[in-house]
């Protein structure tokens, strides 16, 4: 197809919506081929695994402060090879793992996740400030739900080809090299936003650092109570998907590789379906309070789900899905709706890709806190009750910072205004 007759199907609005979200989806599945598939490794035990996931962890952290700068002002016209080129990067971190003795090669864990982090800003950008944001991003959300479990079961396949350990994550990511430019050619193919899209979003303009301290000033308690839960809720799912086969042994179910794939497929079908019915809702205001319901309705499941396993009320399967519907539907909120709702709301001048890196700044920097005290995680046959009860705590705060978050939101004068422009 013609360059011609893409931007002429483009303007059909069903082929539109398919080819963001596939486009979106795609890039940011095929990225955690390079980021996740270490983790189904034993690496020496389990104090030698938390050193590589911890280091990566740290790398993501750092990338992430480093992204409120550079995402914010990110050109449109250099996503595409900025993309790519952090890629390549976090690839070469992995081949240079496989060579480099332990303890020493968790310099390149660190080195991946540093250039990784920023792939996520660089995907939103494509795809935000649109009628159809939600959808859009409740597909690039759904990418790293499912392939977080994909790409451990891939990286299970590779061990089990009888690929080493220390090479296994580095051919993991040449797997999915060649989907990965597939994917990132689609999304150079998708048109800036419309008249239309401006009108009922806002425009989405790189921003500078007074811009940045505005829109902070602009969305006010609100914007601190979101970036609280976010946080909980990020150090949550980081233990979750990190240490999932420790979960999984804890329930009975170790050695299953498709438990991971499994299981996070209902997890998406679940969280995409709920986050991205918002789209269907075009008053802002009526949008963000949505987002803000169904986030508290999500962290009650999750807690229900916790209270399910603790009294053996519900089978290990089934409970690892409640947990993760539960505790992705706020933290995919975030990304879809609460962040893209409150921008239009207030028409500020910026974009999404500030307000998430700083809250992801801040999300990784809880949960790298956690893995530099790794001494306090237990071992594998003790981590079902250490991530139970901790889970518990992290989704009780959260549900507070919520409903902080509406209450501020509901008396901001900002707000106000908004709502009634």
């Amino acid at each position: 197809m013609d360059d011609a007759t893409l931007r002429r199907w483009m303007t059909r609005r069903w082929f539109f919506g398919t080819w963001c979200v596939v486009a979106a989806f795609g890039t940011y599945a095929a990225m955690y081929g390079f980021r996740k598939p270490f983790t189904v490794g034993t690496y020496g035990g389990a104090d030698a695994k938390a050193w590589l996931v911890t280091a990566q962890v740290v790398g993501y952290m750092l990338s992430k402060v480093i992204g409120i700068k550079v995402i914010a002002e990110m050109q449109a016209t250099h996503r595409a090879v900025s993309l790519l080129g952090t890629v390549a990067v976090a690839e070469l971190a992995l081949l240079l793992f496989a060579v480099t003795p332990a303890p020493f090669h968790a310099v390149w864990m660190f080195v991946n996740g540093l250039a990784l982090g920023l792939v996520f800003g660089l995907v939103l950008g494509f795809v935000e400030g649109r009628c159809q944001t939600e959808v859009f991003v409740a597909g690039l959300c759904a990418s790293f739900i499912l392939a977080d479990g994909a790409a451990k079961s891939v990286g299970a396949m590779v061990l089990a080809r009888g690929i080493s350990e220390p090479w296994m994550p580095g051919v993991a990511g040449l797997i999915f090299s060649v989907p990965l430019v597939g994917f990132v050619w689609m999304l150079t193919r998708i048109p800036a936003p419309s008249v239309r899209d401006e009108a009922e979003r806002a425009p989405r303009q790189p921003m500078s650092a007074a811009q940045r301290l505005v829109m902070r000033h602009a969305l006010g308690a609100g914007l601190v109570g979101i970036v609280l839960a976010y946080l909980q809720i990020t150090m949550l799912r980081s233990l979750r998907a990190d240490f999932a086969p420790e979960i999984w042994a804890g329930l009975g179910l170790a050695g299953q590789p498709a438990l991971f794939t499994v299981s996070e497929l209902w997890v998406t079908l679940a969280v995409v379906a709920v986050n991205g019915s918002l789209v269907l809702v075009r008053d802002n205001r009526r949008a963000f309070i949505g987002g803000l319901g169904l986030s508290v309705a999500g962290l009650g499941l999750a807690l229900g789900a916790l209270v399910g396993q603790r009294l053996g009320l519900l089978p290990p399967f089934t409970f690892m899905v409640l947990l993760g519907v539960g505790m992705y539907v706020p933290y995919v909120a975030v990304h879809t709706t609460l962040f893209e709702r409150l921008i239009a709301l207030t028409r500020e001048r910026g974009n999404i890709g500030y307000l998430m890196y700083l809250a992801d700044a801040v999300g990784y920097l809880g949960y790298a806190a956690i893995m530099v005290s790794r001494a306090l995680l237990p071992q594998r046959d003790e981590f079902l009750d250490f991530f139970t009860h901790l889970a518990g705590g992290l989704l009780l705060v959260a549900l507070v910072a919520l409903l902080f978050a509406g209450a501020a939101y509901a008396q901001s004068t900002t707000y106000q205004v908004s709502r009634s422009s």
